[in-house]
């Protein structure tokens, strides 16, 4: 069984009086480290940055009830890493196959930023999450946040690992492959086009499956 954080973490100071806020205002969401979605036995690893507040901090699965969720559920459903429906809701039915889904942060941060400490502190379940996945061969990082973590998780140097949209580095028996983001922001800018988007999911499933 993979480590996760008690709905109670109190790690992250900053981040555990955010949680006691949202519960004042928000007492209906999920509020709390949101667990890591999909199989231990998956070949890919998705390792997003930090929960959203209305999106997985409300629904308590990464990635669902925000834009970003809309976007990378769509092309997980296209290249047959979930079937099913993505409905943002957690009770939907979406099914993972050959997928597993994470952050790099597991509790929301005020702003979308956790800080460094933050990130840190929360390192040890993504450590605990990748050291659990035997059969792992590729992690796809959204974003730099998530890139670097992964980077310290798994011991390499990220001045020779750069985060780069599309780059893909062979890190002994697993692939390490990024994106930018899949965040309204990014897409709405073009940072991130679904194209864009589009091929970088296929590269990662590639990747997991060579």
């Amino acid at each position: 069984m993979i480590p996760e954080p008690p709905h109670d973490c109190r790690l992250c100071p900053r981040l555990a009086a955010f949680r006691d806020e949202n519960a004042n205002e928000y007492p209906d969401f999920f509020n709390g480290p949101v667990p890591t979605f999909g199989a231990a036995d998956a070949r890919l690893l998705v390792v997003g940055l930090a929960p959203g507040l209305k999106g997985a901090n409300r629904t308590g699965r990464p990635f669902t009830g925000d834009w970003a969720g809309d976007l990378l559920y769509k092309m997980l459903l296209k290249h047959g890493l979930a079937n099913g429906h993505y409905d943002e809701r957690p009770d939907d039915g979406l099914k993972l196959c050959g997928c597993t889904i994470t952050n790099a942060v597991r509790c929301v941060p005020p702003e979308n930023k956790p800080l460094p400490f933050e990130i840190k502190a929360c390192r040890r379940f993504l450590s605990a999450q990748i050291s659990a996945m035997p059969n792992l061969r590729a992690i796809l990082a959204l974003g730099k946040v998530a890139h670097d973590s992964v980077c310290d998780t798994l011991g390499v140097r990220k001045s020779q690992y750069p985060f780069k949209h599309g780059a893909a580095y062979k890190l002994d028996t697993v692939t390490l492959v990024s994106s930018y983001h899949c965040s309204r922001y990014n897409t709405n800018t073009g940072v991130l086009t679904e194209a864009m988007f589009d091929a970088v999911v296929k590269q990662a499933k590639k990747a997991a499956m060579s």
